[in-house]
């Protein structure tokens, strides 16, 4: 997961830079294109068959997601990029919360407790970091902000079911990446493309291509990650993004981390150690799918 996280982080900073040429619906689409070419590769290359016995959990993972990352991309062009970053971020509490809600239906709240606390106080350490604020007239924004969340979790959750029934993790990488093509390519039938200079420029078109590797290799790293690790060691060290988002902006962007900031990372940097720390300790030699 952190190493997904990296990959994420690095992906987002080419996107900026190719947000300068590109529209938010083409970077989707190449994003998808690359990464479906990117994951068929992969998969031929491991001899993993992308026939699937389960289509309609696959177009069900990939609709939540997309819609997740289109309301995402709503809330950012609304409300301010702290704001946003965080109403998604919460993914992580809206998962927390139904494995809580789940074991209190099973009685088994007791044995999450101390992993829901690191990921409150993860999530602590992503609000210091980001210090949101919304105003009155962006409240519809914040709503959509916070769907995107709530989708992201239950993508996640779906990568986990699908994974429990023993579909490879290239081959929901691959589906998520179709998913996103046919999302990005009803997207630019409405916001239309970007000039025929920008694509015979191989300067600007050079950026799409470690947007889609980037996505395919994190998505990968992800969907291993919830496929076997524990989940609540897994959403909280998702937070680790956030980490590496604010060290590019300090190094490429010349953003300022102010004292709040750091204290944040390290809030961030401790819940996932402690986490970790917890669960190891707990239950050394339970399978990864104990949750």
């Amino acid at each position: 997961m952190v190493l997904a996280s990296f990959l994420f982080a690095t992906m987002g900073v080419c996107v900026k830079l190719a947000s300068s040429d590109f529209n938010s619906a083409e970077i989707v689409f190449w994003r998808g294109v690359i990464g479906i070419l990117f994951m068929g590769a992969y998969a031929r290359s491991r001899d993993i068959p992308l026939s699937t016995t389960v289509p309609w959990m696959h177009a069900w993972r990939s609709l939540i997601g997309v819609a997740s990352l289109s309301a995402w991309f709503y809330a950012l062009t609304k409300l301010p990029l702290a704001t946003a970053m965080t109403l998604n971020y919460m993914s992580s509490v809206w998962i927390a919360a139904f494995l809580v809600g789940g074991a209190l239906i099973y009685r088994q709240a007791e044995k999450q407790g101390t992993l829901v606390m690191t990921v409150l106080a993860g999530f602590a350490g992503v609000v210091l970091i980001l210090r949101p604020t919304i105003e009155q007239d962006q409240m519809f924004a914040g709503l959509i902000g916070l769907l995107s969340g709530l989708g992201a979790a239950l993508a996640y959750m779906q990568v986990m079911a699908l994974s429990r029934i023993g579909e490879p993790e290239a081959r929901v990488v691959f589906y998520f990446a179709l998913g996103t093509i046919v999302a990005g390519g009803m997207a630019m039938a409405v916001t239309g493309i970007s000039t025929i200079e920008h694509y015979t420029d191989w300067r600007t078109v050079l950026w799409l291509l470690p947007v889609g590797i980037l996505a395919s290799v994190g998505q990968l790293c992800m969907t291993r990650a919830y496929a076997s690790g524990a989940t609540l060691v897994v959403a909280n060290l998702q937070y680790s993004g956030i980490v590496f988002a604010a060290i590019y902006s300090l190094a490429l962007f010349g953003d300022q981390i102010p004292w709040q900031g750091w204290l944040g990372i390290a809030l961030i940097v401790a819940s996932g150690v402690t986490a970790t720390v917890l669960r190891s300790r707990a239950a050394p030699d339970a399978p990864a799918e104990e949750h």
